[in-house]
């Protein structure tokens, strides 16, 4: 498989060592200072660039027909009109927040346990993020992923930055030296405590997933999910 990266960060890095690992060719490394782009030898794009470049990526990447896996944060103000043009070029694309495979497993866990304590008023919930200082955004796209997934399936409205209050789930954000990601969703009552915790080691699992997606995209035509891949639905 010939596989274009947009962005050549780290997360750029350490999916091109993985994907050669797994017999495929990176055909491009596209950064911000990368010249005119040849998309005739690309299958699939990864894209983990910045999020002011993101949405421009993705649109050129549809409009050579080539297939998109997005793991840019930051960029979801314009979400709906890259579905909607990947919709009306016949293209495919899955984003995700989290690529790695245990952490959409961590979303499903999170869903089902929001279902659970739902009409159990005497719990408060509550998350917390912690990512290492490099990291811009804040909260992490994984803890709003996770709040959205609580806000769909509880009675919950809508979530923010600090401290929550009645209705609102409050995300707490930290910044720490070489964490690469650790997510904790708690629901506190007077006389206990559940917690449920995921907890990234480096940065191999979000480059596998991201990889492990462009394996099964190619050939395929929508907009899709981690879950699509892992046939979590």
């Amino acid at each position: 498989m010939r596989i274009a990266l947009f962005g050549y960060g780290k997360m750029g890095k350490m999916i091109e060592k993985i994907a050669s690992e797994r017999g495929h060719d990176i055909v491009a490394r596209i950064d911000v200072d990368t010249p005119k782009i040849d998309f005739s030898n690309m299958d699939v794009a990864i894209d983990f660039s910045m999020p002011d470049a993101a949405f421009a990526n993705i649109s050129n990447c549809f409009e050579h027909g080539i297939p998109v896996i997005s793991g840019t944060t930051g960029w979801l103000k314009d979400f709906d009109k890259a579905v909607t043009l990947c919709r009306e070029k016949e293209g495919a694309f899955i984003y995700a927040s989290n690529f790695s495979l245990g952490v959409n497993i961590f979303f499903e866990l999170n869903a089902y346990l929001a279902k659970m304590m739902k009409n159990l008023d005497q719990y408060d919930v509550a998350m917390e993020e912690i990512h290492h200082t490099q990291k811009l955004d804040a909260p992490s796209g994984t803890a709003i992923t996770l709040a959205e997934g609580i806000i769909k399936n509880s009675n919950y409205d809508t979530w923010k930055l600090g401290q929550g209050d009645g209705k609102e789930i409050g995300i707490t954000s930290k910044r720490i030296e070489s964490v690469p990601g650790t997510h904790t969703v708690a629901y506190n009552s007077a006389v206990d405590s559940i917690e449920i915790k995921h907890t990234a080691h480096n940065r191999q699992g979000f480059a596998l997933g991201a990889v492990t997606a462009a394996e099964w995209i190619v050939g395929k035509k929508g907009v899709f999910t981690m879950k699509d891949v892992l046939n979590l639905g």
